[in-house]
């Protein structure tokens, strides 16, 4: 083969393969391929295996992948005038290719833009205080206005985080005195509350030895008295029992004195009445009341006496 063929072979393979190299796109999961034909935007491609015509299409690679970029310390100033040094970071990511591509040249340095006057602004509005105590808030509001900016480029901005807030020198020394301020007196806060709940602990205790103390008296009032009332009913069993031993006693008596009354015949109650006359009459005393069943028993005594006469007589 000659020389010249061999040239011709060798710039037809080398042809060939710049001609591969243009045509043939490899796009992996992350990344986007945007296809532009003699400047004319055809879509968002990928992933995968892409064919392009060469020297009429151009691609351009997008990666879909979160990013994030640093904001530098920024100087702004509160609403009250208190100078501030913010740094913080942005974390971002595309979620459509195409409009990342044509509506911007370089989101990246655009949304660093977006962040840097968006911050003054926020700040501007707000006070030293509302700053300092309120970062969420200002996280979230940071990425809200950016979202809202970046979503005609296809851009979403996912999270905005502060990093540092240094006020100024002064402030800072204001705030320190502040602190130990507060630290003494949430100290003397807890101080007092500690002595409250003693204190609270104590009279709960003393207060409830008094609930005690009471219920044992009352206990004890209660036990003395019912004590006293069985001592009292005791007493009144006995007396009552000692009333009816009496009592059966004085009828047994008078059970007694009545048999035997009942064996006496009217001539022993007369002996008896007569001797009983003649008591009376070894009395000095000059007049007797002589009741009338004194007489009566009398009466046969003296038929006793007569029978008992007129007897002898005619014995003798």
């Amino acid at each position: 083969m000659e020389l010249g063929s061999l040239i011709l072979l060798g710039a037809f393979l080398l042809l060939l393969m710049i001609v591969l190299a243009a045509a043939v796109r490899v796009v992996p999961e992350y990344q986007r391929l945007v296809v532009f034909r003699l400047g004319r935007a055809l879509g968002a491609k990928g992933p995968g295996l892409i064919l392009l015509i060469p020297f009429v299409d151009r691609g351009v690679r997008v990666d879909l992948r979160e990013r994030f970029f640093d904001v530098e310390p920024q100087t702004t100033i509160t609403k009250d005038n208190a100078p501030l040094s913010i740094d913080f970071l942005v974390y971002m990511k595309v979620i459509d290719a195409l409009p990342s591509v044509i509506e911007v040249e370089d989101f990246t340095g655009a949304s660093r833009g977006i962040a840097i006057t968006t911050l003054r602004a926020l700040v501007g509005d707000m006070i030293l205080d509302d700053v300092l105590s309120r970062r969420d808030q200002l996280n979230e509001m940071l990425q809200g206005k950016m979202d809202a900016v970046t979503d005609r480029w296809g851009i979403k901005v996912t999270a905005v985080e502060i990093r540092e807030i240094i006020p100024p020198r002064d402030i800072q020394e204001a705030m320190s005195r502040q602190m130990s301020a507060e630290r003494l007196r949430r100290a003397t806060v807890t101080d007092a509350e500690g002595n409250r709940e003693s204190a609270v602990i104590i009279a709960e205790g003393e207060r409830q030895a008094r609930i005690l103390r009471a219920e044992a008296d009352k206990q004890s009032r209660i036990l003395e008295s019912q004590g006293q009332r069985e001592a009292e009913i005791q007493v009144a069993n006995g007396q009552r029992e000692a009333a009816l031993l009496r009592a059966e006693g004085f009828a047994n008596a008078l059970d007694r004195i009545h048999s035997t009354a009942r064996g006496v015949d009217s001539n022993t109650m007369s002996l008896q009445y007569l001797e009983t006359l003649q008591k009376l009459g070894a009395s000095e005393a000059t007049k007797f009341v002589v009741p009338v069943e004194l007489i009566n028993l009398l009466q046969p005594l003296a038929r006793h006496t007569q029978e008992a006469g007129q007897d002898g007589r005619n014995q003798g």
